[in-house]
């Protein structure tokens, strides 16, 4: 039995960067997503990424691509879900979530969510006392109360559903700059070409 999977969502509409692919905007000698790929995939046994629209242009990858399966919502939480129904029918008993304009990840963040966390809970990240929760590790039961949640409840932010279930927070250091830093604007992009120069 496969036991933790990953998907990296990537969906967003990226409207603060001017609309487009955001993990496809390069970073250094490579893309935002080639190092989202090359810190995650070493921490599970398959890996993902959740999209929406032609998948030919993440093709190069050679990843599976899981699009949307809720409605015509394209907020991460309706990623979260297309996510658990991948990772279940992998016969996986977590999945973790990333951000595809995460290019910072820690290369300890699927051992120490794993680590941390009870069977039913969900791990969330946290770093310099602020909550990052796409960036998680999810049973993959819960993509039923998942789905309740989406066609039940107002809201769609993703810690409304992480606070309604068993959950715990895992801290990670900011020592060497924060892990979780990610690329919303033109001048966070700016910020992260001069982060990977650094060594």
């Amino acid at each position: 039995m496969t036991q933790v999977v990953g998907v990296i969502l990537a969906g967003g509409r990226s409207s603060r960067m001017g609309g487009g692919d955001k993990p496809l905007l390069p970073l250094g000698s490579a893309t935002i997503l080639d190092h989202v790929v090359q810190r995650f995939a070493p921490q599970v046994e398959a890996l993902a990424i959740n999209l929406n629209g032609d998948p030919s242009r993440f093709a190069s990858y050679g990843l599976p691509v899981i699009p949307d399966t809720f409605g015509h919502f394209d907020g991460p939480l309706a990623g979260i879900l297309a996510a658990l129904r991948w990772g279940t029918e992998q016969g996986a008993a977590r999945v973790i979530t990333v951000a595809g304009d995460t290019p910072f990840l820690p290369a300890d963040l699927a051992g120490r969510l794993a680590e941390e966390a009870a069977p039913s809970e969900i791990a969330v990240a946290t770093s310099d006392g602020r909550t990052h929760p796409t960036a998680a590790s999810w049973p993959v039961e819960l993509h039923e109360p998942l789905a309740r949640f989406l066609a039940d409840q107002t809201t769609r932010r993703v810690l409304s559903f992480v606070q309604s279930q068993p959950h715990r927070l895992v801290a990670f250091s900011t020592a060497g700059g924060d892990p979780f830093f990610n690329v919303n604007t033109p001048s966070d992009l700016e910020e992260a070409q001069q982060r990977a120069l650094l060594p």
